[in-house]
């Protein structure tokens, strides 16, 4: 606890509560700029501002903003840069704030992960004090998150699954997802805060749109209903019934009077919004109806479906006019211009394509996704094209000439929805990584990028000597050295599971599922191996020439001689995936994980089964041995981890805390600790006597490896965005 901070604790509830209340605009209203900067450059002030049960972080954020006081901006104390540093923390303390509020703890840590990059003196000392603290936390060692003054603003969490649809409010102050947890929620999109649940769906909540008064919301469910929501009230109003699958898909008419809906039984009903009567059906689709829109003019349907192919359709009576052919694969996502003379659609073909409303005419065909296109929308000013895709990123186009302007990249996993604000300054986007993301539509470019891969992390190594770390991912190895904590050099060559060889000089590595690639670290040559199976993970025998690998679509594991290839024996007895493998230190035992719920430990010399572990109520992710052993821990999708006794296959003790599968886990050498990664994007460390989370930090997406060095105070994980992770365990002894 710093000077700050133990003074600040010695004061009454009342006095804290005054002077985190009223400090800040009380002293720029006196004209003392330097009292207000140094407050807000202080780390235990921070502290106390974002753990005070009547503030928060959202209160933190809101007074950086009292530097747009004009009197202020005049005070000769203030100048551009120190308004430049204080809008860093403050940008910081916003792509913080959904792991803030759910842990204050984390305060230290994502500032460092998110301000390391930036040298100058005032957040140089800022971070400085961070890492003071007494209590136990994990400390980033490099530029790891996302950092202030990128396009990326804000990231709203609440969503049990997908977010599948976003819709936001005329007035820009609201935005509502809609998700397959069955619910819908309100934000508010200047704090992040959620405001409200609507809860009322049987299923899946598929769309989501906004009457044009602001007051309603209107959501399709794959319960097959429509309904409509008060969002002052967030009471359920009207219930809409009549298609036969899923509601995929919703629109309103410019005069607020019409819904009109699309669905996976192929056809497209209009319904008075009012009183609720389906007014009629549209047929002609022959497969799902995935987008309908309405033109500005409100003369038109546009309908994208299954079949490959638009629609337009006459709104009065209900004809067919158009038929738009073009795309290869599904029609996912539509919208209109301005004008009403163009319709924009996004594929599984991975294009964009763009079309005269007038002639039924292609225009052109906006390539760059990797990906299917799920969504598509214009700009307010109608000059931009938005897309989100299945390749995780938006992309801006320029309407008029079909460039690619630029990439919003941040989510983890497929974009399912974009929204513009009213203003046009900003995008909101949905993902099925579970998040809202605000970005910067006008400004804002990346002036740091965080270390990582350009793909998934999913293994990971350190050499014997333990001064090299080793991270795989779909396309390379990367080798970096632990103590700079830079890149040393990359290995061509895919590695979804990766382990050190017995000679402590190369690495092997499954490099395709049929193929497994063994690198000399210091010749950088490479031999490979073709195997009839395809391999999933692997595992090195000490002291032999042996490795152990598990088979995909199998619950197979086989054991291989790492200098010929060939194979010495099987092992048989799961019934389910083996998605991991682990020996014993002393290479007289194995023991695998399968998505068929269990553990097996194998004698290896025997080549028997020796226990069958049963505990875990899903399939079985990760295993790791600690060191003396006697023990393994195990990760599981039902959340849990549960510590073993490898002598009696008994269950000793259950961990539990994550809110998502368990994808990793990883023991201190000294037995005391161990670290799981999680679906969750946490990583936590345990200490295995008490039980407890001692330690957490939140990444930004899935943490799918992780890896203690010898020492026992530096963590490495990867992520599923690609980024890499070096933490040091603060303010513990291990």
């Amino acid at each position: 606890m710093g000077e700050f901070a133990e003074k600040f604790a010695a004061k009454s509830p009342a006095f804290q509560r005054a002077y985190l209340g009223s400090l800040l605009p009380n002293i720029l209203k006196s004209g003392n700029f330097s009292e207000y900067y140094q407050a807000l450059t202080n780390f235990d002030f921070l502290v106390a501002k974002i753990k005070h049960t009547n503030f928060g972080v959202q209160a933190l954020i809101d007074d950086y903003d009292l530097i747009s006081v004009p009197d202020v901006l005049h005070d000769p104390n203030c100048n551009l840069d120190k308004i430049k540093i204080l809008k860093l923390i403050q940008g910081s303390l916003r792509l913080s704030a959904h792991i803030l509020v759910e842990d204050k703890s984390q305060l230290a840590a994502q500032l460092q992960g998110r301000m390391q990059c930036f040298k100058l003196p005032e957040i140089e000392a800022l971070l400085e004090q961070s890492k003071q603290s007494k209590t136990p936390y994990l400390s980033p060692l490099i530029l790891s998150l996302t950092p202030p003054g990128g396009r990326l603003l804000r990231t709203l969490a609440g969503h049990r699954s997908w977010v599948i649809a976003v819709a936001i409010t005329p007035n820009g102050k609201q935005v509502i997802s809609a998700s397959p947890d069955y619910t819908l929620k309100v934000w508010n999109l200047e704090s992040g805060e959620e405001q409200f649940t609507l809860i009322g769906h049987r299923a899946s909540v598929n769309t989501v749109m906004i009457t044009l008064d602001g007051k309603q919301a209107i959501s399709g469910s794959s319960d097959r209903t429509i309904k409509i929501w008060s969002l002052e009230s967030g009471e359920e109003k009207l219930t809409f019934k009549g298609h036969r699958d899923q509601v995929n898909t919703i629109s309103i008419t410019s005069n607020n009077r019409q819904i009109i809906s699309g669905s996976s039984d192929k056809t497209i009903k209009i319904w008075n919004l009012e009183s609720g009567e389906e007014q009629f059906t549209l047929k002609g689709h022959k497969a799902s109806v995935n987008v309908v829109v309405v033109t500005p003019d409100s003369k038109r349907i546009i309908s994208g479906s299954s079949d490959t192919t638009l629609k337009v359709w006459n709104i009065e009576s209900g004809q067919e006019e158009l038929t738009l052919k073009g795309h290869s694969d599904s029609v996912n996502a539509a919208a209109v211009t301005l004008d009403s003379k163009q319709a924009i659609s996004g594929s599984s073909d991975r294009s964009i394509k763009i079309w005269n409303l007038e002639s039924g005419e292609e225009q052109s065909t906006l390539k760059g996704h990797s990906h299917w296109v799920r969504t598509v929308i214009v700009s307010p000013d109608g000059k931009q094209v938005i897309s989100g895709s299945d390749d995780r990123t938006i992309k801006i186009w320029n309407l008029e000439s079909g460039e690619e302007q630029f990439t919003f990249k941040g989510h983890s996993d497929w974009v399912r929805t974009v929204v513009v604000s009213p203003d046009g300054k900003q995008v909101i986007s949905g993902s099925n990584d579970r998040t809202i993301k605000i970005w910067n539509l006008e400004s804002g470019e990346e002036q740091f990028t965080p270390k990582g891969h350009r793909a998934s992390v999913y293994s990971v190594a350190f050499t014997p000597d333990a001064k090299q770390v080793i991270f795989g991912d779909n396309y390379t190895l990367k080798i970096w050295d632990l103590e700079s904590r830079k890149k040393l050099y990359t290995l061509k060559g895919k590695a979804i599971a990766l382990s050190v060889a017995p000679d402590a000089k190369s690495v092997i590595a499954v490099s395709g599922k049929k193929i497994l690639k063994i690198w000399h670290l210091e010749t950088r040559n490479q031999k490979s191996f073709t195997f009839r199976d395809q391999v999933k993970t692997i595992a090195v025998i000490p002291d032999s020439k042996l490795i152990i690998s598990s088979l995909f679509d199998k619950g197979t594991l086989k054991v291989w001689d790492i200098e010929s290839g060939k194979e010495q024996f099987i092992l048989r007895g799961h019934i389910g995936e083996v998605n991991a493998v682990a020996v014993t230190p002393d290479g007289k035992q194995a023991i695998s994980a399968s998505y068929d719920r269990t553990l097996k430990i194998w004698n290896l010399e025997s080549r028997e089964e020796k226990f069958t572990l049963r505990g875990h109520l899903n399939g079985v992710n990760t295993v790791a041995v600690i060191p003396n052993g006697k023990q393994a821990i195990s990760g599981s999708l039902d959340r849990t981890l549960i510590v073993w006794n490898l002598e009696t296959g008994e269950a000793q003790f259950i961990l539990r805390g994550h809110t998502s599968s368990v994808l990793a886990v990883a023991i201190t050498p000294n037995g005391k600790q161990a670290i799981s990664g999680s679906s969750d994007r946490t990583l936590k460390v345990w200490n295995l006597e008490s039980r407890d989370v001692i330690a957490t930090f939140t990444g930004e997406s899935p943490i799918y490896c992780c890896a203690v060095t010898p020492d026992g105070m530096t963590i490495v994980a990867g992520e599923e965005s690609g980024r890499v992770h070096f933490l040091r365990l603060e303010g513990m002894e291990v």
